[in-house]
């Protein structure tokens, strides 16, 4: 299940450096080609809580059957795409068969291993993403060079096929119980509309601008549909998309809300510290890629080791921690300048690795066993939907303040890291106050349903 999240979280980040080559087979434009992109984290993100409730509905590994099935037979066919239609449709269905997979693999993880261990099972799951994360821009760069963009997506098939063959031998979960699964057609419908208008504005205002009347539009589109959404949500009672109780868990919404902010500061600096390599540094798309291990494979073995770590110390004392140090991060960015080398990177891109490592783990680990254990799938899909969300709207804001600011180049990085560790500094806030029990209170025990 590990390896299906890895090509989960490759496809995020391999592409980006393929996509100059695409724009020029396909002899278009790059507002064009970055929807092979936008597409892709677009259906994923919005898609994500529907994915999590029919998991946890129809049964978690019927889901991760399903969307392994959409994500690898869409991964062949984008591979084999002639125009970059094709191409956009067919990572528009991957994004479905990736939200599908994904809160069904998280769901069944923390099934399958003990109570005691639920540190180590969501540290095993966004360590594998990080590796997806981490190796996305390597691998991405030598198919590109060596073979072709095309093999990115074929490399997918045969990984998945693996995942399923695996899974259906070794992995044997509870199916949910029950007759009774009415589907919530309407709060799908809602929820989908509010977060494509949210997520559509915040991705085309900077082209746009913020004023620019299609921009206003969606936006309007977006809080009318999310708005709506609650009403409905209450209407539907027991078959809701998100039951009642999941919306009021306290627990569970102040690890979104913290993930949320702490969102904001990782995307940025996916989106930035690259390009401050290839503008400022002069690097090559593959070097740039190198230059992010310190970043993101660090956050990788920080993922991995929050596991064991969650089950010593606990959930609050790790989330602290780990937010501490996503806000220390960017500050420690925004001291750049147009002297500075790649060494000047190398503190804040650690330390921030460390931090993301540590925290989104334990704050997906507090939120989701917080929930009841029929409603995990959906409880992941909801975290990692706060994510998305997170890193959107913050790489809205960043453009925002980024492009105010420049020239010089240099200017415009310190002023979009000075937001994100502002931003992560409410995230911390919110940690410190909620994360893993109330501060006032007794922390919640690792491991256990609050």
């Amino acid at each position: 299940m590990g390896m299906a999240v890895v090509v989960i979280a490759n496809d995020f980040t391999a592409v980006n450096v393929a996509l100059p080559t695409m724009e020029s087979d396909f002899h278009t434009n790059i507002n064009t080609i970055q929807w092979v992109i936008n597409a892709y984290a677009l259906t994923f993100g919005v898609m994500i809580v529907t994915g999590g409730r029919l998991a946890d509905m129809f049964g978690r590994r019927n889901a991760f059957f399903l969307g392994a099935v959409i994500f690898a037979s869409m991964s062949a066919l984008g591979g084999a795409a002639p125009t970059e239609t094709w191409l956009i449709a067919a990572r528009t269905l991957m994004g479905i068969g990736g939200a599908l997979m994904w809160p069904a693999i998280l769901g069944m993880t923390y099934e399958i291993l003990p109570q005691e261990k639920a540190g180590l099972a969501g540290g095993i799951i966004i360590g594998a993403a990080g590796l997806g994360n981490a190796i996305g821009p390597l691998l991405g760069g030598v198919l590109t060079d060596a073979l072709s963009w095309r093999w990115i997506f074929f490399l997918n098939v045969p990984i998945a096929l693996f995942a399923i063959g695996v899974t259906y031998l070794l992995v044997h979960v509870k199916e949910p119980e029950g007759k009774d699964r009415k589907i919530d057609y309407p709060g799908i419908a809602v929820l989908t509309v509010g977060l494509v208008s949210l997520l559509v504005a915040l991705d085309q205002a900077d082209d746009w601008g913020w004023g620019d009347p299609k921009v206003i539009a969606l936006f309007a589109l977006a809080v009318a549909g999310l708005a709506a959404f609650v009403p409905l949500e209450r209407r539907a009672g027991r078959h809701a998309l998100v039951p009642r109780e999941v919306i009021r868990n306290e627990n569970f919404t102040a690890s979104c809300v913290a993930v949320l902010f702490m969102a904001a500061t990782f995307f940025a600096a996916l989106l930035y510290l690259p390009q401050f390599m290839q503008k400022q540094l002069g690097y090559s798309p593959l070097e740039a890629g190198v230059g992010m291990l310190p970043f993101l494979a660090v956050f990788a073995l920080a993922s991995f080791a929050a596991g064991p770590l969650y089950d010593r110390v606990g959930a609050k004392r790790l989330a602290v921690v780990g937010a501490a140090l996503i806000t220390l991060g960017p500050f420690l960015l925004s001291f750049l300048d147009e002297s500075s080398g790649y060494g000047a990177l190398i503190p804040g891109m650690v330390v921030l690795g460390i931090g993301a490592g540590s925290f989104i783990p334990t704050a997906t680990t507090a939120g989701v066993t917080s929930v009841d254990e029929s409603q995990t799938g959906l409880a992941g899909g909801i975290v990692y939907m706060f994510q998305i969300a997170g890193g959107s709207i913050g790489l809205g804001l960043t453009t925002a303040v980024f492009s105010a600011a420049i020239p010089p180049f240099a200017d415009g990085v310190q002023a979009a890291f000075r937001l994100d560790a502002a931003l992560s500094l409410v995230g911390l806030l919110v940690a410190i106050a909620f994360v893993g029990g109330r501060a006032i209170g007794k922390p919640q025990p690792a491991g256990e349903t609050a």
